[in-house]
């Protein structure tokens, strides 16, 4: 019989293991078990405990307003997004806050485009079955009434989220709003600048730079596996028409590109053992190749040291995208793509 993981066995559980082992296991199988459950518990119960005293949270120091919920910091919980649009407003912000909770695992539920009273009542069959956080972005008053009535009798947390800032907005202005299901998603000039925009970025990808770089906003340069590609789909998406054009050392750069143009110029660079570490991966697909001197270390060093001089010579800003996501690189791009004039080779490096 194996000892309870994570404490000593115990002065109780010594004795009745040593019994089992000097009779043969002719002892009290079930006293043997019994102990070794009271044990388990006790173990998980003490995780559970420190857990919660790590985070602050113990029953001493914070009273459990839902009572179904135990009083230490549970591993997991679930979270309700529910939304009359796509809910990408309401992902964000319940993402936002769920990672500040690092001991707590936010096991997401998203109910997009629900507008009518049969969607609320699966989204509420939904939240009885699995109870949780509901947080949601819905204007309707009925549907919002059905909602946060169902989730009070079950005893658990409904919130608007944008209700704080609503009210803000009204206490400045002096008015109400008006609800407009969706409005942040209206086919606008604006909407149709970033469709626009993607169009372009996708027929501009990996080299094929168009013929007259002023019809640019962005270009993007770097060696193999820089996220030169996902970071130019993000910006597209923001509204900037960018291209992107992979670096390699041995190919000289296209004349146009140190001929006068309006694009804004960036160069995105990484650790060498991280690129080392993704082009291995990429190998792992292309078996049938000799791709040796891709994934050589000493390699990717001279392509990263030749980027760097190269954005030295031009002057154009460097990002360091190793610990960066693609939507950090790609604000990163645009604070300096609005603040170039200020941005030269001494300050250009976003290491």
């Amino acid at each position: 019989m194996p000892r309870p993981a994570g404490i000593g066995c115990g002065k109780q559980w010594e004795n009745l293991c040593g019994n089992w082992f000097s009779t043969g296991g002719r002892g009290d199988v079930g006293l043997l078990v019994r102990e070794r459950w009271r044990w388990d518990n006790f173990v998980e119960k003490v995780t559970v405990i420190n857990r919660g005293r790590r985070s602050g949270r113990t029953p001493e120091n914070n009273p459990q307003p839902y009572p179904h919920m135990a009083n230490a910091l549970p591993s997991y919980f679930h979270l309700h997004l529910v939304s009359d649009s796509t809910g990408e407003t309401l992902t964000t912000i319940a993402k936002a806050a769920a990672v500040q909770y690092a001991d707590a695992r936010a096991i997401e539920h998203v109910y997009p485009l629900v507008r009518t009273k049969r969607q609320i009542d699966r989204v509420l069959q939904e939240v009885e079955s699995a109870p949780g956080i509901v947080l949601y972005t819905i204007v309707n008053k009925e549907l919002t009434q059905a909602l946060e009535k169902r989730c009070k009798e079950l005893g658990l947390p409904c919130f608007y989220v944008l209700e704080p800032i609503m009210k803000l907005f009204e206490n400045y202005l002096g008015t109400a709003s008006t609800p407009i299901v969706a409005g942040q998603h209206v086919l606008d000039q604006e909407y149709f600048r970033r469709i626009d925009a993607l169009n372009f970025t996708m027929m501009h990808d990996d080299g094929k730079l168009p013929n007259d770089l002023n019809e640019a906003d962005i270009l993007l340069l770097g060696i193999s596996r820089t996220s030169k590609t996902p970071t130019s789909i993000y910006l597209a998406q923001r509204g900037y028409k960018t291209t992107n054009l992979p670096l390699v050392p041995a190919i000289s750069l296209p004349e146009g590109l140190t001929e006068p143009h309006t694009a804004f110029i960036v160069c995105l660079v990484a650790a060498p053992e991280r690129i080392a570490e993704i082009r291995r991966n990429r190998v792992r697909l292309m078996s049938d190749r000799n791709l040796d001197t891709y994934v050589d270390i000493k390699e990717i060093q001279a392509e990263v040291t030749y980027t760097r001089r190269l954005a030295a010579r031009h002057g154009w800003p460097v990002i360091d995208v190793t610990r960066r996501s693609v939507e950090e690189t790609a604000a990163t791009v645009i604070k300096l793509f609005h603040d170039r004039e200020d941005v030269g080779p001494a300050d250009g490096d976003q290491s």
